[in-house]
């Protein structure tokens, strides 16, 4: 069961990241701010009311009279009456009810009543109201504020990264003069520079290998030439019969395994450039089918112009059908369709192994596809559309009840030329 995996970009998730911490701190913020003014505010209220009631005292003491209080008022809250009947002068705020919280204050007197005031202060709470509304225009301008530079941030740092994975790309195609570093450019430098430096590193280093790896292959192959060129003449001056025939074999087929490398440790060079002419792709392959293989079937869907180089085109029709008539089996059909060529036979197959990760040198396939060969012929095929700016693919068709039923090689010949390195071209699907 495969999990549900959400993909999103580098700059949004700085710019959620950046918002989310905004709000968090604008928030805790406000209600701080908020609290702080509210209980200013009922402080101040409260010193106001106790202000009032004790001048109400006063003036009753001396005139007997009420003045801005009231005696024994029946609205007068239990918690106020409670400190009274302790002889305690109290206040008490009572927010239970829509607008603006009453403030209350209450002073017993000697005769055992209890003198009290309240009030509503409409004007403060219309401040604190007021500051409310200042704190969450303030509290989105951050978070705003901070989503945008979020942005700005992450685009940045997201636009050097798919640089940096697009010069990676080239590299991974064989482009040697591309690096990472130059790919990313700018002024600032941060980690996306030592991971560039480290990248560049790693495939400069490759890089020798592969071609310290190639020239020692190329050398063996070379050496081995004359020797085996020796073998296969000194092979021709043997008297006739079954001995002899079976050294030849073997002989020519040293000699074409010799070849065979050499070809492939050019290829992996990346020095082999295209000599390009304009063909008749139908009728081209119509003639090298005729020679390479007579049995196989032709069939032109629809015929097109395109320019290519002809002896490597050949190499790789060649190399299929070898592929097709060693590891196959007949009937064998190669179809044009545009600048789409198929090569089928109705063998077993091509191995799950070369559909996973494409060809492999000296690897001839699994046991269904066993036979002669040294796994060379489809390895050298693909590089050779590399080199055309073409497209190998591989597939099996589509199974029937008795199982599967032939390999499919298919060739995309590219719209334009090929570029200097072999770039795979944008290849339109026909429906």
């Amino acid at each position: 069961m495969k999990k549900l995996v959400f993909r999103s970009g580098l700059r949004w998730k700085v710019s959620l990241a950046i918002a989310a911490v905004g709000a968090l701190v604008a928030v805790a913020l406000s209600l701080v701010v908020h609290n702080a003014a509210r209980v200013s505010m009922l402080d101040s209220a409260r010193d106001i009311m106790d202000d009032r009631v004790k001048v109400a005292q006063s003036w009753y003491e001396k005139t007997g009279t009420e003045f801005n209080a009231k005696l024994d008022d029946p609205n007068l809250p239990e918690q106020l009456k409670k400190e009274a009947a302790r002889g305690l002068r109290a206040t008490y705020v009572d927010d239970s009810g829509p607008g603006a919280p009453v403030v209350w204050a209450s002073v017993p007197l000697r005769n055992g009543q209890v003198l009290s005031a309240h009030g509503r202060f409409e004007d403060r709470y219309q401040v604190l109201q007021d500051l409310d509304r200042a704190l969450i225009i303030g509290s989105v301008a951050v978070v705003v504020g901070g989503t945008g530079l979020g942005v700005l941030i992450g685009d940045q740092l997201s636009r050097r990264l798919r640089k940096a994975a697009m010069a990676a790309r080239k590299l991974a195609r064989g482009d040697s003069e591309v690096r990472v570093r130059d790919a990313i450019g700018g002024r600032v430098r941060d980690e996306t520079d030592d991971l560039a430096r480290a990248v560049d590193g790693m495939a400069e280093a490759l890089q020798q290998r592969l071609e310290a790896e190639r020239r020692v292959t190329a050398d063996i192959a070379h050496e081995l030439r004359t020797p085996v060129t020796g073998l296969l003449t000194a092979a021709e001056l043997l008297p006739p019969g079954r001995p002899t025939e079976l050294v030849r074999d073997r002989a020519q087929a040293m000699r074409q395994l010799v070849e065979d490398v050499l070809e492939v440790a050019r290829l992996d060079g990346f020095a082999e450039r295209a000599e390009l002419q304009e063909i008749d792709l139908a009728e081209f392959v119509i003639r090298r089918v005729r020679v390479a293989a007579p049995d196989a079937q032709v069939i032109v869907v629809r015929d097109a112009h395109v320019t290519t180089d002809p002896r490597r085109l050949e190499r790789i029709l060649g190399n299929l059908l070898a592929n097709a008539a060693k590891h196959g089996k007949p009937p064998f059909e190669v179809t044009v369709e545009g600048r789409v060529l198929r090569v089928r036979d109705h063998g077993p197959g091509f191995p799950d192994s070369l559909l996973k990760e494409g060809p492999s040198r000296f690897r001839t396939g699994s046991k269904d596809r066993a036979g002669g060969g040294h796994g060379l012929g489809l390895t050298i095929a693909a590089g050779q559309a590399r080199i055309l700016g073409a497209r190998l693919t591989f597939r099996n068709a589509e199974p029937l009840a008795e199982g599967r039923e032939g390999a499919v090689a298919v060739l995309w010949l590219p719209e334009s030329a090929p570029t200097n390195t072999g770039s795979f071209p944008v290849i339109h699907v026909p429906d």
